[in-house]
Protein backbone atom coordinates (compact mmCIF):
# COMPACT_ATOMS: atom_id res chain seq x y z
CA UNK A 1 0.00 0.00 0.00
CA UNK A 2 1.66 2.89 -0.93
CA UNK A 3 2.49 6.27 1.36
CA UNK A 4 0.97 9.09 0.66
CA UNK A 5 2.62 12.37 1.90
CA UNK A 6 0.13 15.79 2.26
CA UNK A 7 1.31 17.69 -0.38
CA UNK A 8 3.68 20.79 0.37
CA UNK A 9 1.99 23.65 -0.04
CA UNK A 10 3.64 26.14 -2.35
CA UNK A 11 5.21 29.31 -0.87
CA UNK A 12 5.95 32.52 -2.94
CA UNK A 13 9.68 33.70 -2.66
CA UNK A 14 9.98 36.67 0.26
CA UNK A 15 10.07 39.98 -1.37
CA UNK A 16 13.10 41.30 -2.63
CA UNK A 17 13.89 44.37 -0.05
CA UNK A 18 13.50 47.75 -1.73
CA UNK A 19 16.62 49.87 -3.15
CA UNK A 20 17.66 53.02 -1.31
CA UNK A 21 17.34 55.97 -4.05
CA UNK A 22 19.02 59.61 -3.47
CA UNK A 23 16.52 61.85 -3.37
CA UNK A 24 16.64 63.80 -6.49
CA UNK A 25 18.01 66.93 -6.26
CA UNK A 26 14.91 70.04 -7.97
CA UNK A 27 15.65 70.88 -10.74
CA UNK A 28 16.72 74.41 -11.17
CA UNK A 29 15.64 77.16 -13.02
CA UNK A 30 17.62 79.54 -15.19
CA UNK A 31 18.55 82.78 -13.06
CA UNK A 32 16.83 85.22 -14.96
CA UNK A 33 17.52 87.92 -12.80
CA UNK A 34 21.12 87.34 -12.57
CA UNK A 35 21.65 87.14 -16.58
CA UNK A 36 19.19 90.40 -16.84
CA UNK A 37 21.76 92.59 -14.56
CA UNK A 38 24.83 91.13 -15.85
CA UNK A 39 23.27 92.18 -19.67
CA UNK A 40 22.87 95.61 -17.61
CA UNK A 41 26.75 95.70 -16.04
CA UNK A 42 27.92 94.92 -19.51
CA UNK A 43 25.61 97.33 -21.58
CA UNK A 44 26.57 100.37 -19.14
CA UNK A 45 30.50 99.45 -19.16
CA UNK A 46 30.07 99.13 -22.96
CA UNK A 47 28.28 102.65 -22.84
CA UNK A 48 30.39 104.74 -20.43
CA UNK A 49 33.40 103.76 -22.77
CA UNK A 50 31.90 104.68 -26.07
CA UNK A 51 30.32 108.20 -24.44
CA UNK A 52 33.67 108.57 -23.24
CA UNK A 53 35.26 108.18 -26.49
CA UNK A 54 32.95 111.11 -28.01
CA UNK A 55 33.21 113.43 -24.71
CA UNK A 56 36.73 112.38 -23.20
CA UNK A 57 35.53 114.70 -19.90
CA UNK A 58 32.14 113.13 -19.26
CA UNK A 59 33.60 111.39 -16.12
CA UNK A 60 34.16 115.21 -14.63
CA UNK A 61 32.38 117.65 -16.54
CA UNK A 62 33.20 120.13 -13.55
CA UNK A 63 37.19 119.31 -13.74
CA UNK A 64 39.03 122.13 -14.60
CA UNK A 65 42.88 122.13 -15.96
CA UNK A 66 45.67 124.43 -15.30
CA UNK A 67 47.48 125.60 -18.47
CA UNK A 68 50.82 127.46 -17.68
CA UNK A 69 50.78 130.16 -20.52
CA UNK A 70 53.30 132.49 -19.37
CA UNK A 71 55.87 133.70 -21.74
CA UNK A 72 60.08 133.65 -21.07
CA UNK A 73 61.62 135.45 -18.02
CA UNK A 74 62.42 138.80 -19.54
CA UNK A 75 66.28 139.80 -18.47
CA UNK A 76 66.26 143.40 -17.30
CA UNK A 77 69.90 144.07 -16.41
CA UNK A 78 73.35 142.34 -15.34
CA UNK A 79 75.17 143.53 -11.99
CA UNK A 80 78.73 142.36 -11.01
CA UNK A 81 78.92 140.86 -7.77
CA UNK A 82 81.55 141.83 -5.53
CA UNK A 83 80.33 140.09 -1.58
CA UNK A 84 81.30 137.52 -0.60
CA UNK A 85 79.01 135.28 1.25
CA UNK A 86 80.23 133.90 4.38
CA UNK A 87 77.02 132.32 6.21
CA UNK A 88 73.70 131.53 6.12
CA UNK A 89 71.32 131.40 8.42
CA UNK A 90 67.76 129.45 8.49
CA UNK A 91 65.18 130.31 10.19
CA UNK A 92 61.53 129.45 11.33
CA UNK A 93 58.79 132.02 12.44
CA UNK A 94 55.43 131.34 13.50
CA UNK A 95 52.80 134.30 12.82
CA UNK A 96 50.02 134.63 15.25
CA UNK A 97 47.99 137.23 13.76
CA UNK A 98 44.51 138.17 15.23
CA UNK A 99 42.40 140.88 13.48
CA UNK A 100 39.86 142.09 16.76
CA UNK A 101 36.92 144.11 16.15
CA UNK A 102 34.53 145.14 18.28
CA UNK A 103 31.98 142.19 18.09
CA UNK A 104 32.70 138.73 19.06
CA UNK A 105 35.45 136.69 17.18
CA UNK A 106 32.09 134.16 15.85
CA UNK A 107 30.56 137.47 14.05
CA UNK A 108 33.69 139.28 13.11
CA UNK A 109 37.25 138.48 13.41
CA UNK A 110 39.85 136.07 12.62
CA UNK A 111 42.70 134.43 13.94
CA UNK A 112 45.50 132.93 11.76
CA UNK A 113 48.63 130.71 12.42
CA UNK A 114 50.99 130.67 9.52
CA UNK A 115 54.68 129.04 9.58
CA UNK A 116 57.26 131.29 7.88
CA UNK A 117 60.74 129.78 6.61
CA UNK A 118 63.37 132.08 5.44
CA UNK A 119 66.61 132.49 5.38
CA UNK A 120 69.31 135.38 6.00
CA UNK A 121 72.70 135.84 4.04
CA UNK A 122 75.89 137.54 5.78
CA UNK A 123 78.02 139.10 3.40
CA UNK A 124 81.06 140.77 3.22
CA UNK A 125 81.70 143.08 0.92
CA UNK A 126 84.92 143.23 -1.33
CA UNK A 127 84.07 146.21 -3.71
CA UNK A 128 86.08 148.96 -1.47
CA UNK A 129 88.94 146.71 -0.53
CA UNK A 130 91.77 148.60 -2.94
CA UNK A 131 95.66 148.65 -1.99
CA UNK A 132 95.22 150.42 0.57
CA UNK A 133 93.44 148.21 2.42
CA UNK A 134 96.19 145.42 2.39
CA UNK A 135 99.74 145.68 3.51
CA UNK A 136 102.02 143.35 3.19
CA UNK A 137 105.77 142.99 5.18
CA UNK A 138 108.36 143.56 3.11
CA UNK A 139 109.56 139.74 3.33
CA UNK A 140 106.09 139.23 1.57
CA UNK A 141 105.09 136.80 4.45
CA UNK A 142 102.63 138.25 6.78
CA UNK A 143 99.80 139.92 4.89
CA UNK A 144 97.05 142.02 6.41
CA UNK A 145 93.84 142.79 4.98
CA UNK A 146 91.22 145.62 6.23
CA UNK A 147 87.24 144.13 5.29
CA UNK A 148 84.29 146.18 6.01
CA UNK A 149 81.81 145.14 8.30
CA UNK A 150 79.72 141.97 7.32
CA UNK A 151 75.96 142.80 6.59
CA UNK A 152 72.89 140.99 7.04
CA UNK A 153 70.58 140.50 3.99
CA UNK A 154 66.79 141.03 3.82
CA UNK A 155 65.21 137.82 5.03
CA UNK A 156 63.71 135.61 1.86
CA UNK A 157 60.69 133.92 2.86
CA UNK A 158 60.61 130.09 1.02
CA UNK A 159 57.00 129.62 -0.24
CA UNK A 160 57.13 126.34 -0.82
CA UNK A 161 57.43 125.43 2.76
CA UNK A 162 55.87 128.24 4.37
CA UNK A 163 51.79 127.38 4.92
CA UNK A 164 49.19 128.29 7.15
CA UNK A 165 49.09 126.10 9.87
CA UNK A 166 45.40 126.87 11.36
CA UNK A 167 42.77 129.97 10.34
CA UNK A 168 39.25 130.43 12.54
CA UNK A 169 37.12 132.87 11.13
CA UNK A 170 34.09 134.44 12.28
CA UNK A 171 31.10 134.38 9.87
CA UNK A 172 31.10 137.72 7.95
CA UNK A 173 34.88 137.27 7.27
CA UNK A 174 33.96 134.07 5.76
CA UNK A 175 31.41 135.86 3.52
CA UNK A 176 33.52 138.99 2.45
CA UNK A 177 36.20 135.78 1.51
CA UNK A 178 33.55 134.70 -1.29
CA UNK A 179 33.93 138.32 -2.53
CA UNK A 180 37.83 138.82 -2.49
CA UNK A 181 40.87 136.69 -2.70
CA UNK A 182 43.53 136.28 0.51
CA UNK A 183 46.55 137.62 -1.16
CA UNK A 184 46.18 140.69 0.96
CA UNK A 185 46.04 138.43 3.99
CA UNK A 186 49.09 136.50 2.58
CA UNK A 187 51.65 139.34 2.09
CA UNK A 188 50.41 140.35 5.20
CA UNK A 189 51.81 137.42 6.95
CA UNK A 190 54.82 137.41 4.28
CA UNK A 191 55.37 140.98 5.87
CA UNK A 192 54.90 140.54 9.29
CA UNK A 193 57.48 137.06 8.90
CA UNK A 194 60.15 138.81 7.00
CA UNK A 195 60.48 141.52 9.65
CA UNK A 196 60.37 138.89 12.88
CA UNK A 197 63.28 136.78 11.01
CA UNK A 198 65.29 140.21 10.06
CA UNK A 199 64.67 141.01 13.78
CA UNK A 200 65.93 137.40 14.99
CA UNK A 201 69.42 137.52 12.68
CA UNK A 202 70.01 141.19 14.11
CA UNK A 203 69.20 139.75 17.67
CA UNK A 204 71.70 136.82 19.19
CA UNK A 205 71.97 134.44 16.00
CA UNK A 206 75.41 134.67 15.57
CA UNK A 207 75.49 135.18 11.78
CA UNK A 208 77.91 137.96 12.22
CA UNK A 209 80.16 136.08 13.86
CA UNK A 210 80.50 133.34 11.71
CA UNK A 211 80.59 135.61 8.58
CA UNK A 212 84.29 136.60 10.12
CA UNK A 213 85.25 133.71 11.19
CA UNK A 214 84.54 131.83 7.63
CA UNK A 215 86.08 135.20 6.30
CA UNK A 216 89.08 134.85 7.98
CA UNK A 217 89.28 130.95 6.81
CA UNK A 218 89.02 132.02 3.25
CA UNK A 219 91.21 134.26 2.92
CA UNK A 220 93.96 132.86 4.74
CA UNK A 221 93.30 129.28 2.94
CA UNK A 222 93.78 131.77 -0.02
CA UNK A 223 97.24 133.54 0.65
CA UNK A 224 98.73 130.95 2.57
CA UNK A 225 98.29 128.95 -0.93
CA UNK A 226 100.44 131.87 -2.40
CA UNK A 227 103.28 131.68 -0.02
CA UNK A 228 102.14 133.75 3.11
CA UNK A 229 103.09 132.17 6.19
CA UNK A 230 100.96 134.96 8.46
CA UNK A 231 97.41 136.20 7.56
CA UNK A 232 95.72 138.78 9.42
CA UNK A 233 92.04 139.77 8.61
CA UNK A 234 90.94 142.80 10.58
CA UNK A 235 87.37 144.46 10.00
CA UNK A 236 86.66 148.12 10.67
CA UNK A 237 84.53 148.04 12.76
CA UNK A 238 86.81 146.29 15.63
CA UNK A 239 89.93 148.42 14.54
CA UNK A 240 88.07 151.70 16.32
Amino acid sequence: MGVFTPERRRQAPPPEPPQYEPPREPRRGIPWGLVGLGIVIVLLVFGVSWVRGIFPDFDNPFRQQTIDRSGPAVLKSLQDLHSYHAATGNFQQIVDLHQDSGLPDAILGSRTLYVAYGSVDATVDFSNVDDDSVDVSDNRLTATITLPRPTLSPARIDPTRSYVYDQDEGALNKIGDIFSSNDHDQQQLNVLAVQKINAAAQQGSGLIARARENTRLMLSSLLRALGFTTVNVVFEDETG
